[in-house]
């Protein structure tokens, strides 16, 4: 019985664990796609989507 206990605790440290790894993951994805965006718009200099592109970040957090 402890033993069935004790893994059963262990599964569910595991399944929070890979929660949070899904959290991550989605946040580096958005960040990713953060600087995808702004990177064409630094190149041409255009200062209105790098400033609309870090606008529409910012109300995300």
């Amino acid at each position: 019985m402890r033993a069935r206990s004790s893994l059963r605790e262990r599964v569910r440290v595991l399944e929070a664990e890979v929660q949070e790894n899904r959290q991550l993951n989605r946040r580096i994805a958005e960040l990713t796609d953060v600087v995808a965006e702004l990177l064409i718009p630094l190149e041409a200099r255009d200062q209105d989507r790098v400033d609309e592109v870090l606008a529409r970040y910012q109300q995300g957090l």
